[in-house]
């Protein structure tokens, strides 16, 4: 008898619902992804069509769900123009208000939803680590999106279902968004540090984090905020000197800030996304007892270049 009945992963199309749908699959009974996009079923992962706005046959799924995981969200590797910062906005809180909807309809609604929201929440702190209880909430545009996703996702009226905020750090996999991105900078000789060098990154590995959404389920005393970030955070230009080491490349050129600015906007991204420091850490989940897989980024920057595509 497998431990779970059915796990849904809401926009679960992307690279982390690949990750989380792979580590479910055999812990589960049934893995469903609702997507914007259908896909073949894969021995027990289907997926199911919906836009993220209206109701549909999607909403039967929820019903009888252990553990609902929300992933929708417009990636932020965009120049913020207004038509993409109304975009990043609106693919947020819509889906979120729109299952906190459903969920407040069904006669058996899941046990537990997470949101994964953004460490990003909190202020640029070079100074110590922010966190659930103590960290200072930050300012701009990408903060206030986390503030308002939070807060629609707060406000849904869902009595029987336990919710948690999984604020989650940059996620570090091969196949991920960032780290091949970081890895071609270094077999190019361009990783160096990026700016000073001194922002610190708040990360974790993607087996930390299917990992952590399974702690969270069996610890019903965690509900609210939590972050999902290992308890470790690197400074960026220890970040690229670890991958430089770990893959063998002697050098790497720096980018200085102005040289970013440049290419974010030749890329069509924002610097924001590299200058910020995030410093985090995973209070709540360690006084809870986690015990991290990878906790340091030696370790999880070799177990990742030893995945060799």
């Amino acid at each position: 008898m497998k431990t779970y009945h059915k796990i849904v992963l809401a926009g679960g199309n992307g690279y982390l619902g690949g990750v989380l749908a792979g580590f479910y699959k055999d812990l589960a009974d049934e893995v469903i992804i609702l997507s914007r996009k259908p896909a073949p079923a894969i021995h027990n992962i289907t997926t199911l069509v919906w836009d993220g706005q209206t109701e549909g046959h999607w909403t039967e799924a929820l019903n009888n769900t252990d553990m609902l995981i929300n992933l929708c969200g417009k990636n932020v590797n965009c120049r913020y123009t207004e038509a993409n910062k109304a975009e990043i906005v609106s693919s947020r809180l819509v889906p979120t208000a729109l299952l906190g909807k459903v969920i407040r309809q069904l006669v058996n609604p899941p046990k537990l939803w997470i949101n994964v929201t953004s460490a990003t929440i909190y202020r640029h702190a070079e100074d110590h680590a922010q966190d659930e209880a103590t960290g200072q909430i930050g300012y701009g545009f990408s903060i206030d999106v986390c503030k308002q996703w939070e807060q629609v996702f707060f406000e849904a009226d869902t009595p029987s279902t336990r919710k948690v905020a999984l604020r989650m750090g940059i996620v570090l996999g091969r196949a991920g968004a960032v780290f091949p991105r970081l890895l071609n900078l270094v077999k190019a000789g361009l990783g160096g540090k990026q700016g000073d060098g001194k922002q610190y990154v708040a990360w974790v590995h993607e087996n930390d984090v299917a990992n952590i959404t399974r702690f969270v389920y069996d610890h019903n005393e965690l509900d609210g905020v939590v972050n999902c970030t290992a308890p470790e955070a690197v400074q960026n230009a220890d970040l690229m000197q670890t991958i430089r080491k770990a893959y063998g490349m002697p050098f790497g050129l720096p980018a200085p800030q102005w040289l970013l600015e440049i290419g974010a906007l030749i890329i069509g991204t924002e610097t924001e996304l590299i200058l910020k420091s995030r410093w985090v850490a995973p209070k709540r989940l360690l006084d809870a007892g986690y015990q991290f897989r990878f906790n340091c980024i030696d370790h999880a920057v070799h177990d990742i270049l030893s995945i060799r595509l």
